[in-house]
């Protein structure tokens, strides 16, 4: 028990804050908005270090690849196997939200006077190739010191760091100092969450009295959707990315260490944490160290499909509030696209899902106030999303060896007898 309330203390008093807030913001009804301030200062410090945050984490993720035995034919297997299992992912999670609409009963009208903060200026038609180029580049350096130009700041934090690693030992120091300054900002972010509970359990009484409790069946929905979602990635899929690795033999492998891995993730609610036992695990499994050792920690920070799904859910479940489309072809593929950036920039830590909640609202221009109303998602999907992001890791090793190793991986690790090899 006293291993359970360390490793789910946080999450308990985020809960705790969340539900006594949510209470407060019944019985008061628009009064409530009297402890807004208090949320206001929480959401104000948090915003005020995405810029920085992303940049650092970024461009150290990138930066830190250089001098890497086989680094071209392992990153870019990392690449393929990270793009694909994210991009299933964020079309599955997709495909669940039509199925179980989060806030298929919810009173949209009730959300009018949030929605009227986030009206949108007139702005002229621009052709569509202007407009791509303005979605991913801007025209001043100062620009990308702003939060409403995240993809534009991320692709100049890719390219920072691409720069930092082709130019090797020049550039360490570097490589350095951005490890450095991501540790100094996540510090920075877990300093500010010890008031998260302050913040946003004021924040939720302000919430509720201002929209009513219409909002909360969509909270229950959406933790269904997302347990149905865990299960049928974390056994199904799984199983599925096993065997593409490695045949049936993968499968028996993957499982017979997998498990270790999934209470790990489940127990600490930290990717970050499981590193140790995932690159143990993944050394069982026959993954060589060099692969090894660098998908492990970097897809604990760039790579977590369970938070490519809590993206998903997260946008719908704003889109919807909104009134915003959610049919259109383009809606769709930015639904997957930001998902998928969610994924990779969301903090490896508990309570690291603030992070892509802060870039969801920034790239889509939502207003601050409906920082909370997803926050409380992020907060009841801890757990099962770790386990997603964590273990999934683990079994991309797998697939990853499988491009760079050739299919008789298996047989050089020694884990099967020559004829009993069968891989994809």
């Amino acid at each position: 028990m006293k291993s359970f309330f360390k490793n789910y203390r946080f999450t308990l008093i985020l809960l705790c804050s969340i539900i006594i807030g949510g209470g407060a913001g019944l019985a008061y009804g628009p009064d409530a908005a009297v402890v807004k301030p208090f949320g206001d200062l929480f959401l104000n410090l948090m915003f005020m270090m995405i810029v920085p945050l992303v940049f650092f984490s970024i461009a150290s993720a990138i930066a830190n690849m250089n001098g890497m035995k086989r680094l071209g034919k392992i990153m870019g297997s990392i690449l393929v196997v990270f793009l694909i299992t994210a991009s299933v992912s964020a079309i599955l999670g997709f495909i669940g939200t039509t199925i179980i609409e989060p806030i298929k009963n919810a009173d949209i009208s009730a959300i009018k006077a949030v929605m009227s903060a986030a009206e949108e200026p007139e702005t002229e038609a621009v052709p569509f190739l202007s407009q791509l180029v303005n979605t991913f580049t801007v025209s001043d350096f100062s620009n990308l010191l702003s939060r409403s130009n995240m993809l534009q700041l991320i692709v100049f934090s890719l390219l920072f760091g691409v720069s930092t690693a082709l130019i090797g030992e020049k550039g360490k120091p570097v490589a350095d100092f951005l490890s450095a300054a991501t540790q100094v900002m996540m510090k920075m972010v877990n300093l500010i969450m010890y008031y998260a509970p302050i913040g946003l359990g004021c924040y939720f009484a302000a919430v509720i009295g201002e929209l009513g409790p219409q909002i909360l069946e969509g909270y229950a929905r959406s933790f269904v959707l997302y347990l149905i979602l865990t299960v049928i990635y974390y056994f199904g899929f799984f199983t599925l990315y096993a065997f593409f690795a490695g045949g049936k033999d993968g499968v028996k492998i993957f499982w017979k260490n997998a498990i270790t891995p999934s209470i790990t993730a489940i127990a600490t609610c930290s990717s970050a944490a499981c590193i140790p036992v995932n690159l143990a695990a993944v050394k069982k499994m026959g993954v060589p160290k060099d692969i090894g050792e660098t998908i492990i920690p970097l897809g604990a920070n760039t790579h977590k499909d369970g938070s490519v799904f809590g993206g998903v859910l997260k946008i719908v479940f704003l889109f919807a509030l909104f009134g915003k489309d959610l049919t259109s072809i383009s809606s769709i593929l930015s639904i997957i696209a930001v998902s998928f950036l969610v994924g990779a920039v969301m903090g490896a830590i508990p309570g690291g899902g603030m992070i892509g909640e802060m870039l969801i609202i920034s790239v889509y221009g939502f207003p601050p106030e409906v920082l909370p109303i997803i926050a409380v998602i992020s907060t009841i999907i801890d757990a099962p999303a770790t386990l997603l992001n964590s273990t999934g890791n683990t079994v991309c090793a797998m697939l990853v060896t499988r491009i760079v190793e050739g299919k008789d991986w298996l047989k050089k690790a020694g884990l099967v007898p020559k004829r009993k090899v069968k891989a994809v």
